[in-house]
């Protein structure tokens, strides 16, 4: 008999080695919250702050890049003045910010 049985030992992991292993996944959800999850939610929180500020005479741009002014305020469309006599219905969405008063004007 010159072969011994062999028996497996335990693992001998330190205590608490389960939670090191761990810890690269949970830096990586912590990072992805706070690259980009939270200023999404900011972004989002601020547009949803300007559209339901939005009222009549405000000026501004369109996500397809047309300057107007809000002639009409609804719950989900705003109707657009793109030039004299010249309106256009969009979705509220479609807005894409609200630009300083007077800016049409030196713009054209």
């Amino acid at each position: 008999m010159l072969i011994t049985s062999a028996y497996a030992q335990g693992a001998g992991t330190p205590p608490g080695s389960d939670l090191m292993s761990f810890a690269p996944l949970i830096l990586i959800v912590v990072v992805f919250y706070f690259m980009l999850i939270r200023p999404q939610m900011k972004r989002s929180k601020e547009m949803k702050t300007m559209l339901d500020a939005l009222q009549k005479n405000d000026e501004v741009v369109t996500t397809g890049g047309l300057l107007a002014k809000v002639v009409k305020v609804g719950e989900s469309y705003v109707t657009l003045e793109v030039s004299a006599n010249n309106e256009i219905l969009v979705q509220k969405t479609a807005i894409q910010a609200v630009l300083p008063k007077g800016t049409i004007k030196s713009a054209g």
